[in-house]
């Protein structure tokens, strides 16, 4: 018996990790918030029951995941706290009931808001100036997202207050009118449309470039005013009617309860109205109104006792699979989509449900034929939660072997979720192609942007990247919104893009797991497409990076038939197949491979890499055997773990210095 329990308690917290990764650093769960919630309540109710299996690694002793690479970390000036959650009455009781026993039956008012559905951030000012944004992260440590974060119309760059420093906590949310004018623009650019409004601000709020983050719209709903860390007025609603005054944007669907019956009518009212809210919610929040009295409840280690999130019931209905399709996105990636006997969930009809992949459907145990749990949840296409009973003659679903759409080969790299159509020219994933070949860091065929494109493909001018080559002046000006002038300079592009380097070429070719990087190392190693196209696994393994997922992606690319057509026709076109190798020769750092990992104290990674390469060093991106040394700066992170344990020596910012003056 004690071994079957310990056995569950790993499987929770293996399940959990997953989940939290997946949902805290790549923002792209796999499961809904209350299956997630179910897992953990398991878990902690299991530990309960066993303490002797108690483990400080577990989930349950955790705030939230860890920050994704790819921003600045930085420390919160106090920790950004996960709550507890109620899941119905009787626990809101139970929480109610506690907080009267700590407080000794002292008069106590809560103040209730709705739970914004969005993505948790720091916003500190210094001197009345926005000075810095920072992401929840793991709440304690969060990315700085700060000129992303300007781009936010709802959050005041100037606020006129006299103190020196303070700091501001909100959500940032995309309102649902903004989400569906963003699918609506991406469904009219042949791109699939985004799964929920929380997904999407997550996403646009960590854009690499601002100016996409402002293209989205997002909005930011003020919660906490701090100072030093600390709560500034005597009471929560007080803070925020502040925060009001300073022109925060607080949201105004919030209420002083006297008492647990004003706060679960409260609750009620708004799950009432759920659907008549410009932004998605997932339940209330409720705080012990007095700083004082928080301070008298205090905190666990993972939550303070003095609030609790009151989640509303997930939107879900049963109904049967009747068929599993196919659908092939723009990458050329097949995705399971489950056909579902229509069922009515929250006022909307629903026929279909996103199965994501043979690994999802494969932990569903979902067949044709079978009744199923689905759950809409604010998603535009709904997901299957489960499997509630087998159907009579159930059918398992196969991964077509071809793509449905153009019959071309469809692969599966070993340790990927994703199965993906390899014919770059696939008419489901044309027009993306197009549009990357020609992009600015790739081929910069300046001009070619979306419109352009669309026509171009609608109209069967573009069948694939090559005919770009054999445009005429006359086809262009036959576009809509395309006068002589500019068709002109669209051609003179698309010539001077002939003379773009191999390594443009190779990326532009969309390659699975060939980006710019990649490219160039090829390019390096090789010399010619040629030599690229002809190498097997063990000779394209012998370049640096890659390993057997990439030859397996470039392998399968320059088998398909058609790619092979495209390559061919683009050499007749005069692009460039070959590469002339420049290297440091004799410099210090000649034939040693770096990763840069964290924050250094003076310079930034593109300042280390370009004194690296001057020296004659390579910068990579992973950890391998092949690392020579990692520079590690702060908040180093899983880079510096995987370096100890392959024995790769560790730099700082000094040594590296040192090492370069030798």
């Amino acid at each position: 018996m004690s071994e079957a329990v310990h056995k569950r308690l790993e499987e929770l917290r293996d399940q959990l990790r997953r989940h939290e990764y997946l949902y805290y650093v790549l923002d792209n769960p796999a499961i809904t918030d209350a299956e997630f919630d179910r897992l953990m309540r398991q878990l902690r109710q299991l530990e309960d029951e066993h303490p002797e299996y108690a483990s400080p690694d577990s989930p349950s002793n955790r705030v939230g995941g860890k920050p994704r690479e790819g921003f600045v970390k930085v420390r919160h000036s106090s920790a950004m706290l996960s709550l507890d959650n109620a899941l119905n009455d009787g626990e809101l009781r139970e929480f109610d009931r506690r907080v009267r026993n700590l407080l000794e039956d002292r008069p106590h008012l809560y103040a209730a808001e709705l739970k914004l559905d969005g993505l948790s951030m720091a916003v500190q000012y210094e001197n009345g100036r926005m000075r810095l944004a920072i992401t929840r992260g793991d709440g304690e440590v969060g990315e700085d997202v700060t000129e992303n974060a300007r781009t936010i119309h709802a959050l005041p760059l100037r606020v006129d207050s006299t103190l020196p420093r303070f700091e501001v906590r909100g959500e940032v949310v995309m309102l649902k009118r903004h989400f569906d004018a963003l699918n609506a623009e991406r469904e009219r650019q042949g791109l699939p449309r985004y799964a929920n409004p929380r997904n999407s601000a997550a996403g646009s709020l960590r854009m690499l470039e601002p100016s996409v983050t402002a293209s989205r719209k997002l909005d930011f709903y003020a919660y906490q005013f701090l100072v030093d860390g600390k709560a500034h007025f005597p009471g929560h609603w007080e803070s925020l009617d502040r925060m009001k005054e300073l022109g925060f944007k607080v949201n105004p669907h919030r209420r002083q309860c006297a008492g647990l019956e004003e706060l679960l009518a409260f609750c009620a009212d708004c799950e009432g109205k759920r659907d008549e809210y410009p932004y998605e919610i997932d339940g209330v929040v409720a705080k012990v109104d007095s700083i004082a009295q928080q301070q008298t409840l205090g905190w666990t280690a993972k939550a303070p006792r003095w609030a609790i999130a009151i989640k509303f019931p997930a939107r879900q209905e049963e109904t049967i699979v009747e068929d599993i399709g196919v659908q092939v996105g723009r990458t050329g990636t097949l995705t399971p989509v489950a056909f579902l006997k229509p069922v009515t969930v929250s006022g909307v009809t629903v026929s279909r449900a996103t199965l994501h992949n043979e690994d999802e459907i494969e932990r569903l145990g979902v067949q044709i034929g079978d009744r199923v749990l689905i759950e809409r949840s604010g998603d535009v296409i709904p997901k299957v939660v489960r499997v509630v009973a087998e159907g009579e003659g159930r059918r398992p679903f196969r991964m077509p072997s071809h793509c449905p759409v153009c019959g071309g080969e469809v692969s599966r790299a070993e340790g990927e979720a994703a199965t993906r159509c390899v014919n770059t020219n696939c008419p489901a994933r044309l027009k993306e192609s197009v549009l990357h070949f020609a992009s600015r860091g790739v081929m910069d065929i300046d001009g070619m942007g979306s419109a352009l494109v669309d026509q171009l493909v609608d109209r069967g001018l573009v069948k694939s990247v090559a005919d770009l080559y054999s445009l005429k002046l006359e086809q262009l000006t036959s576009l809509d919104r395309m006068g002589e002038k500019s068709a002109a300079r669209v051609l003179d592009n698309i010539e001077r893009s002939r003379k773009q380097p191999l390594p443009r070429v190779l990326n532009g070719l969309g390659i699975p797991f060939v980006g710019e990087r990649t490219a160039q190392i090829l390019a390096d190693h090789f010399g010619s497409l040629d030599e690229i196209a002809s190498a097997g696994p063990e000779k394209l393994q012998v370049a640096e990076e890659v390993g057997p997922k990439v030859s397996q992606g470039i392998g399968g690319f320059f088998h398909e038939s058609r790619n092979r057509e495209l390559i061919e026709r683009l050499r007749e076109a005069g692009l460039q197949f070959t590469h002339q190798v420049r290297r440091v020769v004799g410099g210090k750092l000649e034939g040693k491979v770096f990763v840069l990992t964290g924050t250094l104290p003076n310079l930034t990674r593109e300042d280390a890499k370009a004194r690296i390469e001057a020296a004659g060093g390579k910068v990579t991106d992973s950890v391998s055997k092949k690392t020579s040394y990692l520079v590690a700066g702060e908040a180093a992170g899983s880079k510096l773990a995987k370096a100890q344990q392959l024995g790769v020596a560790v730099l700082s910012e000094e040594d590296l210095i040192a090492l370069m003056s030798q």
